[in-house]
């Protein structure tokens, strides 16, 4: 706090502001009141800005915030010359900038504000950030002259939740790769985690744990129950006809036997995937498999009718080119509905950057050739992206499918992929289900279609860990390195994505945290960082590192690079 320098939190040093452009802060203030000024004939009119601002002059009113166009001047008023306002006063002065245009007045507004360091040059980054407002009547957009925040005057409905999906995208998915971020309020204050949420697994085996670590490096460490528990929360969702677990996010053998007896089915993305469920499953049928391939071979196809698995399609090249492999048969067809969400760019599975789905603009020609080869499709398919945290994402998906499914009379289901965010950080809560489900219902209405939903982080993530040794420590400048026995080798998500996975020394369970490290592995990649500025103990060598939600894309991603041999599996129940 440049302001109170000897509060506890603020740090003086030499290191010099990076001068990057960044977003480095979300600032809100309420209670604003906005005065739009209306008068076509301004844009010839010369002097209309200092007729107009004399009437401020003369009543006392200061102005904060302004935006102009050819027609129109906003302004928001300085809150502390409203302070001093009273009815009378406020009359006085718009019945005098009434006789110069057309007034209106909002008050009651918010201020949103996005602070950082030459924003004007990153305004192409911030559009996915900006989406926010697409459904808020925004009164006015301001830049500030040093290029330093930019400003959106909203309605107050839902300013709360704006500003926390705002620093969402723009703070908290960045804070843990770049330095000028430190800790959390959290982690400064050691915040516990909320009654009402229930300690991870991994807490109450952290002695279990330890166990299964003597002689070893590193290894993966799942409990079943735990994705168990996942899958009868989402079984009991009245929505939902059936979930299916996308098996790319985990394939061991046990989990998929785990998720089957729940009464869960599969989603495959490679014949591999199919084979492997068929083999390790016993009580599995092609019935219960949807192969969704992207750009896969012919031969994958080919092999996928022959197996009787449920074929979903992603590209109207394919009905085009191998017209005889669909003829009258019954398949999904996975759409592009145009609309992408997810916690990184690399993981939004929809529009036009988007290798997946068929475009809307492609559909009439989609029907036409599959009604000249007698192709049936009875089941539609989106996926927006994942790590979503938004239940309302769903509603919208399923009223986007509702718009094209006219055209497609045999569809007796609707597929919403999956994505449901995983919470990364100590202390956040889960997914809403209850709210998902309900908007769901209430949108289904009678409608005459199942809903299908495909998990794979959801299910998976929570039920696994990394556990890894201390093998060195380094300090650099600011920088105190701990390094652990395995890397993006192991997990390579951080390095991929920019990920965030909760670490804990869990040798030092329970101690207080005392420094700051940047924890990295072994292999010969700068990018071969788990995780930045994490307040731990003091750390020594042999200590076991856990990486909580590890279980998905974990070890299914993981490599030999540098020749060094991922993490093995372990199963805790």
């Amino acid at each position: 706090d440049t302001h109170r320098p000897a509060e506890d939190g603020t740090r003086i040093g030499r290191r010099k502001v990076s001068e990057e452009a960044q977003v480095k802060g979300v600032v809100s203030r309420d209670d604003v009141t906005v005065i739009t000024m209306d008068n076509p004939s301004k844009w010839h009119q010369a002097g209309f800005l200092a007729d107009a601002f004399a009437v401020f002059k003369r009543h006392g009113y200061s102005v904060d915030l302004i935006s102009t166009s050819e027609a129109t001047v906003t302004v928001s008023l300085d809150p502390q010359a409203l302070a001093h306002a009273d009815e009378d006063r406020m009359k006085a002065f718009l019945d005098d900038l009434e006789s110069l245009c057309r007034v209106t007045v909002h008050q009651g507004c918010v201020s949103i504000s996005l602070v950082g360091n030459a924003i004007r040059t990153i305004l192409g980054r911030l559009s996915a950030a900006l989406d926010v407002f697409q459904d808020r009547h925004v009164h006015l957009v301001t830049q500030s002259a040093n290029d330093l925040n930019l400003t959106l005057v909203v309605d107050p409905e839902h300013s709360l939740s704006l500003v926390r999906k705002l620093h969402q995208l723009l703070i908290a998915a960045q804070a843990d790769h770049r330095p000028e971020f430190g800790p959390s309020w959290a982690e400064l204050t050691r915040v516990s985690r909320p009654p009402e949420l229930p300690s991870p697994w991994w807490q109450e085996h952290a002695a279990r744990l330890l166990d299964l670590m003597e002689g070893r490096d590193s290894a993966y460490v799942y409990d079943f129950e735990t994705a168990c528990r996942a899958a009868r929360r989402l079984r009991r969702l009245r929505s939902i006809g059936r979930v299916l677990y996308a098996l790319k996010a985990n394939d061991h053998p046990k989990l998929l036997r785990a998720l089957a007896n729940e009464g869960v089915h599969f989603e495959c993305v490679s014949m591999a995937e199919v084979e492997h469920v068929l083999a390790e499953v016993p009580s599995s049928s092609p019935a219960d498999i949807l192969f969704t391939p992207n750009f896969a071979p012919r031969g994958e196809y080919e092999a996928a009718i022959e197996a009787g698995v449920q074929l979903t399609v992603d590209n109207s090249w394919a009905i085009q080119a191998w017209p005889d492999l669909f003829e009258g048969r019954e398949i999904f067809l996975r759409l592009d509905l145009n609309t992408g969400y997810g916690h990184h760019r690399k993981v939004i599975t929809s529009g036009v950057d988007s290798k997946f789905g068929i475009s809307l603009e492609h559909l009439d020609d989609v029907r036409a050739r599959l009604a000249e080869i007698g192709g049936r499709v009875v089941g539609l398919h989106a996926h927006t992206g994942s790590g979503v945290i938004n239940a309302d994402v769903w509603r919208e998906q399923l009223e986007r499918f509702f718009d094209v499914l006219p055209g497609f009379p045999d569809v007796r289901v609707l597929d919403l992929g999956g994505g449901l965010g995983v919470p990364d950080r100590p202390g956040r809560a889960g997914f809403d289900l209850e709210r998902m489900d309900e908007l769901l219902v209430e949108a289904l209405g009678e409608r005459d279609v199942e809903l299908w939903l495909e998990p794979g982080r959801y299910l998976a993530a929570e039920a696994g860990v990394l556990l890894s040794r201390v093998t060195q420590l380094k300090t650099k400048g600011q920088y105190r390195y701990l390094g652990m026995a395995t890397g993006m080798n192991s997990l390579i998500r951080p390095a991929l994505y920019g990920a965030y996975h909760e670490i804990v020394n869990l040798t030092r369970l329970g101690e207080e945290a005392a420094r700051h490290y940047r924890v990295v592995g072994p292999i010969c990649e700068s990018g071969d960082v788990i995780g930045e500025s994490r307040f731990l103990p003091e750390s020594s060598e042999g200590d076991v590192l856990l990486v909580a939600n590890a279980g998905a894309y974990g070890r299914v991603m993981a490599s030999h690079y540098n020749r060094r041999a991922p993490a093995e599996e372990l199963i805790l129940s």
